[in-house]
């Protein structure tokens, strides 16, 4: 039997891969975490399936299922939200899977970044203003981060940062961010993107904090960090596509 790590994308089903889509309806063991993954993200399921919901289990009891599955030869779609590799905590499981001597495969899904610059409409890399996205948490009552691995020392680059598990520290990541990006950066902060009761808010590192508190959200919330989520009109095109820049595909500058 082969475990697969599913990547369910931030919670809306239509942006499942056709491939976790598939893998998910095949298995006939389902293993969710259901307080990021909605339920309808699982219900390609087959009929007759084991599917649960392993919010409230611990690793040893999910694991118990997962032994449980290959005793009996059975496939099982381990679904995590966004992509696996990123907060996913898959890296405990993948060791106790090798330790069992269990064959493991990873689906690439949706990540909840990608999914909020779309819910915004806009890119995120905008030549000359932004060109790099730091993917970061904040400790919080989660595991301890790395110790240079600060905001303050991602903020130095001037890099656009995408900050998890942080929404309930905003006052902690406007007094280690004003000081590098000004208290007017544009902030986004994006409440359970693709599902039906998404919100994003808009403000900036000084009021972001009363935005956020007055829609009472404490969870579950990624927060945008940088100036190319501001109203940017007047930018550089890309040379990507500028007619006097050749690249391999188009080997010849056209004539101006």
């Amino acid at each position: 039997m082969t475990v697969y790590f599913v990547g369910a994308g931030p919670g809306d089903p239509e942006l499942l891969t056709k491939k976790a889509e598939r893998v998910i309806g095949e298995c006939p063991v389902c293993l969710y975490a259901g307080s990021l993954v909605p339920p309808e993200v699982v219900a390609c399921a087959p009929e007759g399936a084991k599917v649960m919901d392993t919010a409230p289990m611990t690793l040893d009891q999910t694991h118990a299922e997962i032994l449980a599955a290959h005793q009996r030869g059975q496939d099982v779609a381990r679904v995590h939200s966004g992509d696996p590799s990123l907060y996913g905590a898959i890296a405990e499981q993948i060791r106790r899977l090798r330790a069992d001597g269990i064959g493991y495969e990873i689906i690439p899904g949706v990540p909840a970044y990608a999914a909020a610059a779309a819910a915004l409409g806009q890119e995120l890399t905008v030549p000359e203003l932004a060109q790099s996205i730091v993917l970061t948490r904040v400790s919080m009552k989660s595991t301890a981060m790395p110790a240079g691995e600060t905001l303050e020392n991602f903020a130095r680059t001037g890099a656009t940062l995408a900050i998890h598990l942080g929404v309930r520290n905003l006052r902690e990541i406007e007094r280690q961010l004003v000081p590098y990006y000004g208290a007017d950066c544009p902030v986004v902060v994006a409440y359970r993107v693709g599902w039906p009761d998404q919100t994003i808010i808009r403000g900036t590192l000084s009021d972001i904090h009363a935005k956020v508190r007055a829609e009472k959200i404490t969870r579950t919330a990624l927060i945008l960090v940088g100036p190319v989520l501001g109203d940017i009109r007047d930018f550089t095109d890309s040379a990507l596509y500028d007619p006097a820049v050749p690249h391999v595909l188009r080997p010849k500058a056209s004539e101006k």
